[in-house]
């Protein structure tokens, strides 16, 4: 009979080989596994609803939850990819996109971009023009809706959050610098015939910065800002 001694011995040997054989986390691209799962749950889905397609700002909008407390429920899918940017957007337009057929899209994407260190408007606007083209030809009954890009607040201070660790994005991605990409998305979106729709109200202070008692980190949203944004986001639903 093996003793509880013997067993002991053998089980970190065991634990051992299993995590020799289990990649190593920096290896999992994250966003790729994402489009791999969307891939998969596509066909398990109904065509025809709604889409939220975008950046982490969508990923994190916790929708579903939220509507049950609305008079009538919406089918919507949120394929949303934290991280992301315009042109990862148009690689993975079919996962994200087309194999749900919606009839209706909403997207916010390309806050990302304005973080980057080589961010360019019009190159921004070049990506996003090149997505909502593809949109149109893909799907042209679909009504699609052009979100306003939401504010930050680079002036609070956020539990957990070093101010430190914040400083490279908030270089790049101010309220200027998203209020000049606001207006550029407007003009596109009316090019193509699409509405531009913008849900801010409410989530502003005084200053113009999104109010602290909305943010994690002075970008990405607690479940009460994403209420304000949903209730103004009601009538397009």
């Amino acid at each position: 009979m093996t003793s509880s001694m013997e067993r002991e011995d053998r089980l970190p040997s065991a634990e051992a080989g299993m995590q020799e054989m289990a990649p190593a986390p920096e290896t999992i691209d994250e966003k790729q596994e994402k489009v791999r799962k969307y891939n998969i749950l596509n066909p398990l889905a109904r065509k025809g609803q709604t889409v939220l397609v975008g950046s982490s700002l969508m990923e994190f909008f916790p929708i579903n939850e939220l509507q049950q407390a609305l008079d009538r429920s919406y089918c919507i899918y949120n394929r949303g990819i934290a991280g992301y940017v315009t042109t990862e957007l148009q690689a993975s337009l079919d996962a994200c996109i087309f194999e749900l057929e919606p009839s209706k899209i909403f997207i916010n994407i390309g806050t990302n971009d304005i973080s980057l260190p080589d961010y360019r408007l019009e190159r921004l606007i070049e990506n996003y023009d090149d997505i909502l083209t593809r949109i149109a030809r893909r799907l042209p009954d679909c009504r699609v809706y052009v979100m306003a890009y939401y504010p930050v607040n680079a002036e609070a201070e956020f539990p957990f959050v070093p101010r430190a660790s914040m400083e490279e994005v908030f270089r790049h991605r101010t309220n200027e610098a998203i209020r000049e990409a606001n207006r550029a998305i407007e003009q596109l979106a009316a090019k193509h015939g699409y509405a531009y729709i913008d849900v801010n109200e409410g989530l502003t202070d005084a200053q113009g910065n999104l109010k602290a008692e909305y943010a994690t980190d002075g970008i990405h949203m607690l479940p009460n800002g994403y209420a304000v944004v949903l209730n103004n986001l009601q009538k397009y639903l």
